[in-house]
């Protein structure tokens, strides 16, 4: 692969063509002793992890239910040519056995029983939540995750990293059956964190130990205020004495106990004793019936009409009873208000509070859970792979096959795949398959196992694209796996991360 030199090349800009070629040459060796390889990000700090973790599982998972798949623009499009790229090994092959496993006997396509590593990995940029595919893979710690880079890195942002990061091996609806697990620090290809560079488009990402529900409980004010969980008030309707009762026990400043009063009015005839006089907004329509009847018992002849002129946001996003138009190039609203004769009364309902945390468990080491895949690099182009993922984008022709809510997979041999200027790639390897978005960051395994679901991983998703110009995804890359990438997976793979659950079921607290 020429991914160092491009890396020396890129910020020298038009200062290499004013020199010779062998002069450009020795300033590319000259400085690739010193030229940085890989980029570390922290993700989450223990004691921060707790706010991550509460993002996702509060409101029985809403933001996890609400995100989408991650398309960015890792979409080749157009017609594209299949092979003829630069991946090509850079020495001598080298692989890392996966958890618990000594010995894989590849399996046939026939049956595929679908492995338990892999899940989504969810994240946010701005303020909306993605999802990309990932897989657990071994590691000295058992708490490694390989995905995309894209899925991880975005230079655009504060650290460089994507915010709220966690990998949930085998996600369904809402639910993780073996745990949370939130990202303590990504590792990546120096070209792809600082020149988007996909010839490295990989990161591989240390997660800290799994959080689980452990249950609910009702708990005191003082504990509920110190609780950096999440954590709700359940009121519940209690009669008067049941109220003063409270009242009289803690004080009325400490009483866990609140009120809610909500007033009536009937409408009487006009003048009526023990009434008194309203002014209600009405829309147009209800004014305009209003009008157009004699006076009554019940309504008064006062009518009053308001109009207002507002900005074009305001106009925009008003949506009450009054009545929108716009005059000469103006945002105006129309209020519209009856009188009547009413008698007001007032309910009183009484609640107790009650104080409910929600605390988790330690659910363990990923791989410990649900295994790791091994590792692998320096491979011959054009073995045989399975690649897994989570699609879930229509194809560019409009048609939707997946709904991304379970994982799907393909099997080929791969390629090198050809060149994509807009992405930097030149050295990536390709493979015929019908994954859409979604798919990004799913492992590419070779000699997967369908018996003990376990293979050694050998790229992942970063591009999809159409190669016959159909308006169907039919190939899908990943960058080639060489003895650079594995320096990267072995940094991670050497770093510690631990629990973030403290012993009373809290998550660490934040300093």
């Amino acid at each position: 692969m020429n991914t160092r030199a491009k890396r020396l090349i890129l910020p020298i800009g038009g200062a290499i063509a004013a020199t010779s070629m062998i002069g450009a040459t020795l300033v590319t060796s000259a400085s690739a002793a010193t030229a940085p390889t890989k980029k570390t990000v922290a993700l989450a700090s223990a004691s921060s992890a707790q706010k991550i973790s509460n993002y996702w599982t509060a409101n029985a998972g809403a933001n996890l239910k609400a995100a989408g798949q991650f398309v960015g623009d890792e979409q080749v499009s157009g017609k594209v040519k299949l092979g003829g790229g630069d991946a090509a090994p850079s020495g001598k092959a080298g692989t890392v056995p996966p958890i618990g496993q000594e010995k894989i006997t590849p399996t046939k396509v026939k049956n595929v029983n679908l492995p338990k590593t892999i899940g989504k990995v969810f994240f946010t940029v701005g303020d909306k939540e993605y999802w990309c595919s990932a897989s657990s893979v071994q590691s000295k710690y058992h708490n490694l995750v390989a995905t995309a880079g894209h899925c991880v890195f975005d230079e655009g942002v504060q650290n460089g990293a994507l915010d709220n990061w966690v990998f949930i091996p085998g996600y369904y609806q809402g639910k993780a059956p073996w745990g949370i697990y939130v990202g303590k620090a990504a590792y990546t290809h120096y070209d792809f964190a600082v020149y988007e560079d996909y010839d490295s488009d990989y990161a591989f990402v240390t997660v800290y130990n799994g959080i689980a529900f452990a249950g609910e409980k009702a708990v005191s004010k003082a504990t509920y205020d110190g609780w950096q969980g999440y954590k709700f008030i359940d009121k519940q309707e209690i009669d008067k004495p049941a109220y003063d009762k409270l009242v009289d026990e803690f004080g009325i400043e400490n009483a866990p106990v609140t009120t809610e009063t909500t007033g009536t009015e009937v409408i009487l005839p006009w003048g009526a004793k023990d009434g008194e006089r309203a002014r209600k907004e009405v829309t147009k329509d209800e004014y305009d019936k209003a009008a157009s009847v004699p006076r009554n018992a019940n309504f008064h002849q006062s009518r009053r009409v308001e109009k207002v002129v507002v900005s074009e946001a305001d106009y925009n996003a008003y949506t009450g009873p009054g009545y929108k138009k716009i005059e000469d190039h103006a945002y105006t609203i129309t209020h519209y208000y009856l009188s009547y004769w009413v008698k007001k009364s007032s309910t009183t309902k009484y609640f107790k509070l009650v104080y409910v945390i929600e605390y988790y468990k330690d659910a363990g080491r990923l791989g410990d859970n649900v295994g790791g895949q091994g590792f692998t690099w320096n491979q011959k182009v054009g073995q045989p792979v399975y690649a897994f993922g989570y699609p879930a984008a229509p194809h560019p022709d409009g048609d939707k096959p997946f709904t991304g809510v379970t994982p799907k997979w393909c099997y080929g041999k791969t390629f090198a795949a050809a060149a994509a200027a807009k992405f930097k790639a030149e050295a990536q390897i390709g493979l015929k398959c019908s994954m859409t978005a979604g798919s990004s960051g799913g492992p590419w395994i070779l000699k997967y196992s369908s018996t003990k679901r376990l293979g050694y991983i050998n790229g992942v998703t970063s591009l999809i694209g159409d190669a016959d110009a159909n308006g169907r995804i039919d190939f899908s890359t990943s960058p080639y796996f060489d003895a650079e990438t594995y320096a990267i997976y072995k940094s991670a793979a050497n770093l510690w991360s631990g629990s973030i659950v403290t012993k009373d079921g809290d998550l660490v607290s934040k300093a």
